[in-house]
């Protein structure tokens, strides 16, 4: 099998603020695997919390290329994929996923078939009404995107909270509210509260409505958020707390819900095991995800009739997504029914040549000339005893 690699920018359409920081980019590396003049594709996106950033992506999953010499053909590797035995076990979650759903995409368009087949999920493909997030803002900002989204279709809206004044969550929830009195709303702090402050501050988003809230103590503390969640007025879902089949199966039955992201949990079979672990326990699963692109996204799409909370929105947030097929911009996202993940390219990417580039590179350059002209002209126009705009 013959492996390439390929690093691109993804820019969000604005910036994002959770309890952490501020982020209005991620880079994605996108790994392509050949046989028999079929490929497929697979995402892993760089992450500061997780301590990866595309270089050592890249080396990882020219690592994971050594590996995948081994074998004859994508089937068999995949095989050694669900027998953990492909890659090193110190291998990062993110990167194993990525190596795994090109894997996946290959076999699955080698045999006709749509990867929730494969996994011998049923003919119909998965959809599920995925959760839109709404970052720290304002609360007049977040009342304006809520009724936005609702419009467009959202029926679930997620709310970052975890300010440094908790007043402002509270407003934050309580606008969004107001502005889509139907819609279902899901609260995370993103680990940003302690034990204490949340048992202070649970029952008040219950009593505005929040169906349930992920992750809202310091990560770290798995039995503190246990004994949370024993007392809650509202589900408490596992995130940060919640990284590995182990994890989950420590929290089972003892939290009401285990968020898995695929680029945390090591891809879909590894998700498909920490399902089995929770089934019967009383703690049902959420699919997450990071930002990312529809192709990094896909693989978690074709698992969304297996969860109880959809939160696969990563490629929503984008300027510009340079990979389609799964859509949810009318708040549903869908597995595809075509053979292997279901995801193409956009045009837009296939044109990134050289000379593509360079093109692009001049017409910013023309379009930041004219701004900084504009600018110059606005504020000659102003005067200088006009205040600025």
């Amino acid at each position: 099998m013959k492996t390439t690699l390929r690093t691109a920018r993804l820019r969000l359409a604005e910036p994002l603020r959770i309890s952490r920081g501020v982020m209005d980019a991620r880079d994605a590396v996108w790994l392509t695997v050949e046989h028999g003049g079929v490929r497929g594709f697979g995402e892993a996106v760089a992450s500061a919390y997780y301590g990866l950033d595309a270089g050592a992506i890249r080396r990882l999953m020219c690592h994971a290329a050594v590996g995948l010499s081994r074998f004859a053909t994508p089937e068999s590797a995949l095989e050694a994929v669900e027998g953990e035995t492909l890659l090193p076990r110190d291998t990062p979650p993110a990167v194993a996923a990525a190596v795994e759903a090109a894997l996946l995409d290959l076999a699955g368009k080698r045999a006709g078939l749509p990867v929730h087949r494969l996994l011998g999920g049923s003919t119909a493909a998965p959809a599920a009404e995925t959760a839109r997030t709404i970052g720290i803002t304002s609360p007049v900002r977040a009342a304006l995107t809520a009724r936005c989204l609702a419009d467009a279709g959202f029926t679930v809206l997620k709310i970052k909270g975890g300010s440094p004044d908790p007043a402002d969550d509270i407003e934050r929830v309580r606008a969004v509210r107001q502005a889509a009195p139907h819609a279902r709303l899901l609260l995370d702090p993103n680990g940003a509260w302690t034990v204490a402050r949340a048992r202070k501050l649970l029952p008040r988003f219950a009593a505005l409505g929040v169906e349930a809230v992920e992750q809202p103590t310091l990560p770290g503390d798995p039995e503190g958020l246990a004994r949370l969640a024993e007392t809650s007025p509202l589900p408490v879902i596992a995130d940060e707390d919640a990284v590995s089949l182990d994890d989950a199966r420590r929290l089972a039955g003892r939290v009401h819900g285990v968020n898995v992201k695929l680029a945390k949990c090591g891809g879909v079979h590894a998700a498909l095991r920490i399902a089995d672990a929770l089934a019967g326990s009383g703690t049902e699963l959420m699919l997450g995800c990071l930002t990312a692109s529809s192709l990094g996204i896909a693989p978690a799409v074709h698992l969304a009739d297996r969860a109880r909370w959809t939160d696969l929105d990563g490629h929503l947030l984008l300027a510009h997504d340079p990979w389609t097929g799964i859509g949810g911009r009318d708040g549903t996202v869908r597995a595809p029914g075509a053979p292997g993940l279901g995801v193409r390219a956009t045009t837009q990417r296939t044109q990134r040549t050289p000379r593509g580039r360079q093109a692009r590179q001049a017409r910013q350059a023309q379009q930041e000339q004219r701004a900084q002209q504009a600018q110059q002209a606005r504020r000659g126009q102003r005067g200088q005893g006009d205040p600025a705009p």
